[in-house]
């Protein structure tokens, strides 16, 4: 537990937030239930063995903080207990609650101590990964998933090492439940769209024959069929560029064929090859809503990637 000021406000609390969930507890010396809710949160932060960390604000010491989160929220009494997340604050309840209801709350935005295990593994994998070593990685994002199913950035990196590694047969086992959950969702989300892409292109290669492909585009241009499976023939292999390349010329000869599936295509490799947003770091500069937080980062972009959204885009327009 620690005591918030205007001093130590970015520091102890927006920064803090950026690692692990920080609960501030507002309060006063003269709030009969700020006396009563306080040992109960003291008990509580005790009791979930540091999954988040109780923060206290005195509202007549620091009035400056205490007005901007009670207009943020619309609350105009104490007690006032904040979550930030991220650096942001994301909810809040007031009064002196029962213990019941206030582990209600700290459940939706506490990460269990299963999560917290996956996203262990699954730091130690990502190392791994950068350093280019897929097969030591694999055993780590194995057992993120296992401990925390839910984990969808370990099953991510999960199907895609194993992609990577050729291995499809596994690859499928464990994009299963992601794709029995796609069936009921209209707009599946990009990234794993785009695995589902690449397994496609993977199960489609292991039919077709290459040289094949590239007699048949050779004796007719617009045989968008074989240029199709030649791109996904590229994609199985990881030649990125080539399966763009054909790609490209299908979409500036027809970019209605098949249903766009061309550009769906182009738009999951450019997927594949984007790198994920950098998670947010303790010490790192949060993105708050409050006047007295830090500004957000604008991320880097990729040359290559630049390219070929550009190349995309003039197809289209």
């Amino acid at each position: 537990m620690i005591d918030i000021t205007i001093q130590n406000f970015e520091t102890e609390l927006l920064q803090a937030s950026m690692s692990q969930p920080v609960l501030l507890d507002i309060w006063a010396p003269w709030c009969g239930p700020c006396k009563s809710l306080g040992p109960v949160l003291e008990k509580l932060e005790t009791a979930y063995g540091g999954r988040f960390l109780l923060a206290k604000l005195n509202s007549d010491e620091q009035p400056e903080i205490a007005s901007q989160l009670s207009q943020a929220f619309g609350v105009r009494s104490i007690p006032f207990c904040v979550m930030f997340v991220g650096g942001q604050p994301v909810d809040g309840f007031v009064g002196a609650i029962p213990e019941a209801q206030i582990r209600e709350f700290l459940d939706k935005h506490v990460p269990s101590g299963e999560a917290l295990e996956a996203e262990e593994e699954l730091a130690e994998a990502e190392e791994l990964l950068a350093e280019g070593d897929l097969d030591s990685a694999l055993s780590k994002l194995a057992l993120a998933v296992e401990t925390d199913p839910a984990n969808e950035t370990a099953r991510f990196d999960l199907v895609k090492a194993l992609l990577e590694l050729g291995r499809l047969a596994e690859a499928q086992a464990a994009f299963a439940p992601v794709a029995a959950r796609a069936a009921d969702t209209l707009t599946p989300h990009a990234r794993f769209a785009a695995l589902a892409q690449w397994i496609a292109a993977m199960e489609t290669a292991a039919r077709v024959e290459p040289a094949a492909l590239q007699a048949a585009i050779a004796a007719n241009k617009r045989d968008f069929e074989a240029r199709y499976a030649l791109a996904q023939s590229h994609l199985a292999a990881q030649r990125f560029t080539e399966a763009m390349d054909e790609l490209l010329e299908i979409i500036m000869r027809d970019k209605a064929w098949n249903g766009e599936a061309a550009r769906k295509l182009y738009v999951a490799v450019l997927e594949l090859l984007s790198k994920p947003a950098p998670k947010p770091q303790a010490g790192a500069e949060p993105k708050s809503t409050l006047e007295i937080a830090g500004h957000a980062v604008v991320p880097t972009s990729d040359p290559l990637l630049d390219q070929y959204r550009r190349k995309l885009s003039m197809a289209l327009f």
